[in-house]
């Protein structure tokens, strides 16, 4: 855990001055390799996931502070990965969320907004022998065990 705290003061360290970037996810993998997730309210560039790569490995390696070989990776989060923080809600108005709730329900919608500690979102709702109509609901994010976002290739 000390590592993921040091790789944590490193990345912040490295991206204060730029405060459209965000940090999402730091893990140290059993077999030894570090990822690091980072983000950007209008995502983020390959130019600064290597800047950020560059600026972490140096220090690491500098401070030993892992003592066996280990693989770094730093990337924004892929497509399949849950939603973890508000500011990646925000970023992701207008699109289409898959939500597992608590309770075992499912729900899918489009996310209009966020509202307090809820999500505003618009789904699909059909009762039986009638047409789909769409509905505005509030999901608190209290209720949520994992969202995702789900990509339309139309």
């Amino acid at each position: 855990m000390q590592v993921e705290k040091r790789v944590v003061d490193l990345v912040e360290e490295k991206i204060a001055d730029r405060p459209e970037l965000f940090l999402v996810d730091v893990k140290m993998l059993p077999n030894n390799k570090l990822i690091i997730h980072v983000d950007g309210d209008e995502g983020i560039s390959i130019q600064d996931c290597v800047a950020i790569s560059r600026h972490v490995g140096f220090h690491l390696e500098e401070e030993n502070t892992i003592e066996q070989a280990y693989n770094l990776e730093v990337s924004s989060p892929g497509v399949g990965e849950p939603l973890k923080l508000i500011r990646q809600y925000q970023k992701n108005i207008g699109r289409t969320l898959s939500l597992k709730l608590k309770d075992g329900k499912k729900k899918e919608g489009k996310l209009l907004g966020l509202a307090e500690n809820n999500l505003l979102m618009e789904e699909s709702v059909k009762e039986k022998g009638k047409k789909a109509v769409l509905v505005q609901t509030e999901v608190s994010l209290n209720d949520i065990l994992e969202t995702s976002v789900l990509i339309s290739f139309k």
